[in-house]
């Protein structure tokens, strides 16, 4: 399934403050990619960034849920977490977030 450009433009300027992303089709949604290392999903209009252990209190204390979906009757629970809301409004932040989960998918990615 494609993604409109528009969606793909408002990514874009989403995370500019962190630096250059790309969008790819997957999971019926969107992965976000820098650097070609995906730290990012787009799942029914919402944005989930990848997680850790480390990294997943922050989350919680958001109040912000996992990304899940069924598979052959299970429930899937994923290593993404919804980004918090108030951080659409706050680019600066919104690019230490995505920072962080950057490099939670580096080191996932290596091994």
């Amino acid at each position: 399934m494609a993604i409109c450009q528009k969606r793909v433009d408002f990514l874009k300027d989403l995370f500019s403050a962190f630096g250059e992303i790309s969008v790819r089709p997957m999971f019926g949604g969107g992965g976000i990619f820098h650097e070609g290392v995906m730290f990012a999903i787009l799942a029914d209009d919402l944005i989930y960034l990848k997680t850790d252990e480390e990294l997943r209190p922050r989350f919680e204390a958001e109040g912000m849920l996992s990304f899940t979906y069924s598979a052959k009757g299970r429930k899937v629970v994923m290593s993404y977490w919804e980004l918090p809301p108030r951080l659409y409004d706050e680019p600066e932040e919104l690019a230490v977030w995505a920072e962080w989960s950057f490099r939670v998918a580096q080191k996932k990615k290596r091994g």
